[in-house]
């Protein structure tokens, strides 16, 4: 779901659904020209570890890599502060957006292809998928797991193949859309999934009302999400 603060297009000012949902971004502003995928911290053409991060709707890159400020930079330095093995980091390519037509299908047809594609081209490498609110409505539906009814949610649009499942080490999940409608990863995927969802964030908890818990509650968890994904690894 949205986080950050952002200009609604004038052509959709007025339209109180769009109003609605705009109320809920906050704070701090959405950062646009994204472009391209995020080569960060690769150490080799085929790296051990490829992190593939989607971030939340509007959150600001950070710094580099430029995964996300909230979840993604601070999860990937984590893992490359834990991991012995090479890694890389890859940004899903989408508009992490309120008001962007298809935004999490987008994303949901880019993560797909870039781990397809990856995963023919280095045999031996291995995933961490990471989503961070609409982010996590990305990875759900990458995996099968539809977030259609979620805050943000869409149809799935692809899944990842089957031969690519073994090489999904971990998924790490923030402020998970699907949980507010009683969903959760089950399936294959089920016990490689860290899937934590602050109280009183109202993007996955049915009862919260606080958007500061859902803006700002994940960042500490970054260290306890790598720990999950390296036990997986």
């Amino acid at each position: 779901m949205a986080l950050f603060d952002r200009k609604i297009p004038r052509r959709v000012r007025g339209a109180a659904t769009l109003r609605a949902l705009a109320s809920i971004a906050a704070v701090l502003p959405a950062v646009a020209g994204i472009t391209g995928a995020t080569p960060a911290a690769a150490q080799t053409p085929c790296a051990d570890v490829d992190v593939v991060v989607a971030r939340g709707t509007g959150e600001p890159l950070g710094a580099d890599p430029g995964l996300g400020a909230v979840v993604g930079n601070p999860v990937y330095r984590a893992l490359a502060q834990r991991l012995s093995s090479s890694h890389s980091a890859y940004r899903v390519q989408y508009p992490a957006s309120l008001v962007e037509p298809w935004s999490v299908q987008q994303g949901n047809r880019d993560l797909v292809d870039h781990v397809t594609a990856a995963a023919k081209a280095c045999p031996n490498q291995r995933f961490v998928l990471v989503g961070y609110s609409q982010g996590a409505n990305v990875v759900d539906n990458s995996i099968g797991i539809s977030s259609v009814g979620a805050k943000v949610g869409g149809p799935i649009v692809a899944t990842l193949p089957p031969a690519a499942a073994p090489k999904i080490a971990a998924i790490l999940l923030f402020g998970n859309p699907i949980r507010s409608i009683g969903h959760s990863v089950i399936g294959p995927y089920a016990d490689r999934t860290y899937d934590t969802c602050t109280d009183n964030d109202p993007v996955c908890d049915p009862n919260g009302k606080s958007w500061e818990v859902h803006r700002t509650s994940y960042t500490a968890k970054a260290g306890e999400a790598a720990d999950f994904a390296v036990a997986h690894l």
